[in-house]
């Protein structure tokens, strides 16, 4: 387990943070996030520095393990990790400089508690001010996701919301403190398409005018195109394809993703059959050996059978393929 030298704030990425393990040895941090665990650079000896990770670091205690244990590269994201030890560490960053919106906004909401109650309750668990402070700010809160009438709203109950307005409701508690991440899992799997493309475009007016970045998790390739920059298609729990929206979507080179492309039924003529991706997903409790897309790909073979890694492919792309695409016309049945 490691504890830091000193009672630390905020750390920077890149910035060198000295950590103390069992054994006295200091441990330099090097933070290299995307979601993904932090790097150690540990002294051997006082003359090598060997790489390490910190597993897990926004639980403790923390434990490092060797890099070369780890099955993939760490890849780097500016974010910040809170080095005080225990669970009250994590408040500066749950909430505040990280949100959540879930798929299902009652997972969100208390439905015992007013509206009011509960976005006071989380701008007064980050920031000392006053309940009449605390409530103007909930007030324009609701004010920017397009929530009418915001006084009468607050004093509601959720179950007195249609499901729209209290996905509104969370999205606009998400935004209180104007975090530096959103993460957005599916929020509008559940409504109708006339609120899906209102709720979608505020949220990236909203990102915009304060600079929020938004990770948005979604099966809806319509969605992802007219709303992310970057598109990070995911099998088995792993990325396997990534880089700017209209590059993956127009010349999917990855197996997988021009799969999922090519069974759209969009420009299919009448009764034509659909494109599909034969087989199932695998579980992820007893995953294939090697490439985890092998055994439904049609362009695996033996070198398959070795795990591949999340490779540069070309400007701005990134493939985790032995034998991706070269270019958009050839199809999954090539």
């Amino acid at each position: 387990a490691c504890v830091p030298r000193e009672a630390g704030g905020l750390a920077d990425v890149g910035q060198s943070i000295d950590l103390v393990d069992d054994g006295g040895r200091i441990i330099l941090v090097r933070q290299a996030l995307e979601l993904s665990p932090a790097v150690l650079e540990v002294p051997n000896d006082g003359r090598e520095r060997q790489d390490v990770v910190l597993a897990h670091p926004l639980e403790r205690p923390w434990h490092a393990v060797r890099l070369d244990e780890v099955p993939q590269p760490l890849t780097a994201l500016e974010l910040r990790l809170q080095l005080a030890g225990g669970e009250a560490a994590l408040r500066p960053l749950r909430g505040k400089r990280i949100a959540m919106i879930f798929q299902d906004p009652m997972m969100t909401l208390n439905p015992v508690l007013r509206i009011d109650t509960q976005m006071i309750e989380t701008v007064r668990a980050h920031d000392r001010v006053t309940k009449a402070e605390a409530l103007r700010r909930s007030r324009e809160a609701l004010v920017q996701v397009g929530i009418s009438s915001p006084d009468e709203r607050l004093q509601g109950y959720p179950h007195q919301f249609s499901g729209g307005m209290r996905q509104r409701v969370a999205i606009a508690i998400a935004l209180l403190h104007k975090p530096d991440l959103i993460i957005a899992d599916e929020p509008t799997t559940a409504l109708d398409v006339t609120i899906q493309a209102q709720i979608l475009s505020e949220v990236q007016a909203l990102c915009t005018q304060s600079g929020t970045a938004l990770i948005w998790i979604t099966h809806d390739l319509a969605v992802v195109s007219g709303l992310a920059d970057r598109l990070a298609v995911m099998y088995a729990g792993r990325i396997i394809e990534e880089g700017p929206t209209a590059e993956v979507i127009s010349n999917p080179r990855h197996p997988y993703t021009r799969g999922l492309i090519d069974s759209v039924p969009q420009g299919k003529r009448h009764g034509a059959m659909l494109t599909q991706i034969k087989g199932m997903t695998p579980s992820l409790l007893n995953l294939p050996e090697g490439c985890k897309f092998a055994p439904r790909c049609p362009r695996a073979d033996a070198a398959c059978q070795v795990e591949p890694s999340l490779d540069p492919a070309g400007a701005d792309r990134s493939l985790r393929c032995h034998h991706p695409y070269a270019d958009a016309d050839q199809r999954l049945t090539s």
